[in-house]
């Protein structure tokens, strides 16, 4: 196990207490809708990266769906994921190395998890082959303008102006992140070009972009976050398989 995946099991379980069973409003009021909305209608659903497994209980909760299956590589996630649900289907794997037949699902989604992905092209590639022809994979991302490391508001006392600073978006940078007291979570910046180039590159194309404002719960959580009403923290994507014509 190297030193990413340790920092995962080591911080599992702030995982589990920050952002999942409705404490995080970012998640019941956006994430966990948007994810209803974009897999509806599929039948056979994989999770990457299902962490404690909150978005595979939801996608075996829609109407229709006769297979959820979710993948991470922390134990610790994975433990808890069997204990909340015995309605989905739980596999230990990296979403370079998915452990299924070519074309055994209609739809996957990976929500904020390939910002933590080092082996994006092979975690895409795996992704494009596990759907079948036409389906679609719904993949939510921290927005890459706005995580960009350097990026953040700044308040200008001289000019009396307040404005989001944009760090150096076009370099990808790799790093560990202090997201909380002694919680250190790994990060990857790449731009946005660099995911939807890679999905092209597996005959995954981009259907539809969304890049929601943040949704109320979090901005009144401060006072000072009414002036992110208008920049977002999500970008949403959805690609859809190409269907390649026969002979």
């Amino acid at each position: 196990m190297d030193e990413r995946d340790q920092l995962w099991e080591i911080n599992a379980a702030w995982w589990q207490a920050g952002f999942t069973e409705g404490a995080d409003e970012e998640y019941t009021e956006q994430l966990l809708p948007l994810a209803a909305q974009h897999l509806a209608g599929a039948a056979r659903i994989l999770d990457v990266g299902c962490g404690e497994g909150q978005i595979t209980r939801l996608a075996a909760a829609l109407p229709g769906v006769t297979t959820a299956v979710g993948v991470d590589p922390t134990w610790a996630q994975l433990t808890a994921a069997a204990s909340r649900s015995q309605a989905a289907l739980l596999a230990r794997a990296g979403a370079a190395s998915l452990p299924f037949r070519t074309g055994s699902f209609d739809a996957a989604i990976a929500c904020l998890v390939f910002e933590h992905i080092v082996a994006v092209d092979e975690a895409i590639a795996e992704v494009a082959r596990v759907l079948a022809p036409g389906g679609r994979f719904v993949f939510m991302l921290n927005h890459p303008l706005l995580q960009t490391p350097g990026s953040g508001w700044i308040d200008d006392h001289i000019l009396e102006e307040q404005y989001w600073r944009i760090g150096p978006y076009l370099i990808e940078d790799e790093g560990v992140e202090e997201v909380d007291k002694d919680v250190f979570i790994p990060f990857i910046h790449r731009p946005v070009s660099r995911y939807v180039n890679a999905m092209a590159a597996n005959g995954l194309f981009v259907t539809r972009m969304e890049e929601p404002a943040p949704p109320p719960g979090f901005l009144a959580r401060a006072a000072e976050y009414e002036h992110a009403a208008t920049i977002p923290r999500l970008l949403l994507l959805r690609a859809e398989k190409l269907v390649r014509p026969a002979g």
